[in-house]
């Protein structure tokens, strides 16, 4: 199977877009729109296609957005909540609520770090030290909110968002490699190969996006917190 690429360009061609949302779900032989593991009308919980370790899932705007900086604030208040869901899912299937967050902000085509131009937060559960790894290259943090990601793209700035033990930084991102926070991770002492595109349909792999989506839609299943965003199957 040849290297799979990703790609931004024109919003019909983005591959976290209808129709080609879950290609390369298919090109693996994954699961696609029934290995979602939560949803509503804003969002799509889902395992990454090359998970860095079990429990990687990511948050995908159903609607193309270029990242979160250029959610509306309810957009990004409903984003929040859906971190808090992720740590409670992470509690039911593997006993901690510690995760961490992670999103390349691209204000250019893949700038920041960024594989796709189309909002997506990654989450693992745990995996703490990837600031310290970020910070070490000379990459400074400074609180994280909303405003602090507006201004990173309403100065034409990619970013690197990072929340680990309940803080969340902003750090400059443009010029970082590719994939350079999944690089971090594995830095921070995740085993594994960091680029997707390496692990991408291996068995060892698959196995990772199987045992993820097993382990997280049973602890969707799980009674609903009161904080929860309800489930919709639009």
């Amino acid at each position: 199977m040849a290297e799979p690429t990703a790609w931004t360009a024109p919003v019909h061609e983005c591959v976290l877009c209808p129709p080609l949302r879950f290609r390369f779900n298919g090109m693996a032989d994954l699961p696609g729109e029934s290995g979602v593991i939560a949803r509503d009308a804003d969002f799509l919980l889902m395992p990454d296609v090359a998970p860095l370790a079990e429990g990687h899932v990511l948050l995908v705007t159903r609607e193309h957005h270029q990242c979160a900086a250029a959610f509306g604030p309810a957009l990004w208040e409903r984003a929040l909540r859906w971190r808090d869901r992720v740590a409670r899912l992470y509690d039911r299937a593997y006993g901690t609520r510690e995760l961490l967050l992670f999103e390349h902000g691209p204000a250019s085509s893949q700038g920041g770090g960024a594989c796709i131009d189309h909002a997506h937060w990654h989450f693992l559960p745990g995996t703490p030290g990837v600031r310290t790894i970020v910070e070490g290259r000379g990459l400074p943090a400074a609180p994280a909110d909303h405003a602090a990601l507006r201004a990173f793209l309403r100065t034409g700035r990619s970013y690197l968002l990072i929340e680990e033990d309940g803080v969340a930084t902003v750090h400059p991102g443009d010029g970082v490699r590719s994939q350079f926070l999944r690089w971090a991770v594995t830095a921070a002492g995740q085993n594994g190969t960091w680029r997707w595109q390496e692990t991408f349909g291996l068995p060892a792999s698959r196995r990772r996006f199987l045992r993820t989506l097993q382990a997280l839609r049973g602890a969707a299943a799980s009674p609903p917190d009161a904080d929860d965003p309800p489930d919709s199957h639009q």
